[in-house]
């Protein structure tokens, strides 16, 4: 089974606190880390990881970050072949705090203010696309080259792109900010009667199978004509950062493997949640029978 993800990658370089820094002041880090990142990018290494045929298409600067990229994918055993290094750009860089005590982060980005995009797009067939909303050209010339396939597109980010490839895919998994943007509602997790609009919505909108991720509640979605949300699991958090792209490569893993919807979602929550123990996207993705095995013992208990 071939895997590509297609759209955004980045270098982030973290940094642990115990509190969110004044301005004009010193302030002494418990920790640092340092890695890949970008919401497709973040899913094609954690595929990597858990063993799959995973390429990576997206774009990064001839630069020593984009290197480094590279460099991480080869040794996780995704294919980057068509990882584009361009001359011309360089390679988006995140900065960004977390805060141990509150388990909030805060994301300071540099990218370049007029980027490039991809000059080529992947070629061959796959059985599952992964998109994340960036690079909508090729984004539509690969699903239009593979209409058998499997393909999914994070939508986590509300942007025009995005919104415009949501039609091409099986499934749109969206964070509740873009179902919220695009709808121009407001939910409330709590009360169900807020979250069914804005679902049937995007469903009638999109005509495919709607997922909307509601952070450490879990996921919301229609199985077999019932409205679930499907919960998460309860952990402490130290760094966010990288738990919705971990929660969306394993909903991809999952999905593909054969799994029914709801325990895909049930198994991609607690991947997400399982990575928010430690600092640092990739260095927190959990292994894949860490996932299944707290799975088994939430069943048990």
């Amino acid at each position: 089974m071939r895997f590509l993800c297609l759209g955004h990658a980045a270098y982030d370089i973290t940094f642990q606190t115990d509190h969110y820094p004044e301005e004009n002041t010193k302030t002494r880090l418990t920790s640092t880390a340092s890695c890949g990142g970008g919401p497709a990018s973040n899913a094609a290494y954690l595929l990597g990881k858990w063993g799959c045929d995973v390429s990576f298409s997206g774009l990064v600067g001839n630069d020593y970050y984009g290197k480094k990229i590279e460099e991480e994918f080869q040794q996780i055993g995704v294919d980057t072949t068509f990882l584009e290094k361009a001359d011309l750009s360089n390679t988006m860089i995140g900065f960004i705090i977390a805060n141990t005590k509150n388990g909030s982060r805060t994301i300071l980005s540099a990218k370049d203010k007029d980027p490039l995009t991809l000059s080529k797009k992947p070629t061959g067939r796959y059985d599952v696309i992964l998109l994340d909303g960036e690079e909508k050209d090729v984004a539509e010339a690969v699903l239009k080259e593979n209409p058998e396939a499997i393909k999914i597109i994070d939508a986590g980010s509300y942007r025009e792109s995005t919104v415009s490839l949501c039609p091409l895919v099986d499934y749109v998994v969206c964070s509740h900010d873009f179902a919220e943007n695009y709808t121009q509602s407001k939910m409330d997790y709590q009360k169900l009667e807020t979250i069914l609009p804005i679902y049937e919505k995007l469903k009638a909108d999109f005509k495919n199978r709607i997922i909307i991720t509601l952070e450490a509640k879990g996921a919301f979605t229609e199985i077999d004509g019932t409205y679930k949300i499907i919960p998460s699991i309860s952990v402490p958090c130290v760094d966010s950062t990288g738990a919705g792209d971990i929660f969306h490569g394993a909903f991809t893993y999952f999905l593909a493997h054969g799994y029914p919807l709801e325990k895909t979602i049930r198994l991609a929550n607690i991947a997400g949640a399982l990575s928010v123990q430690k600092l640092g996207g990739r260095f927190s993705m959990p292994e894949l029978q860490e996932v299944i095995e707290r799975d088994r013992e939430e069943n048990v208990s």
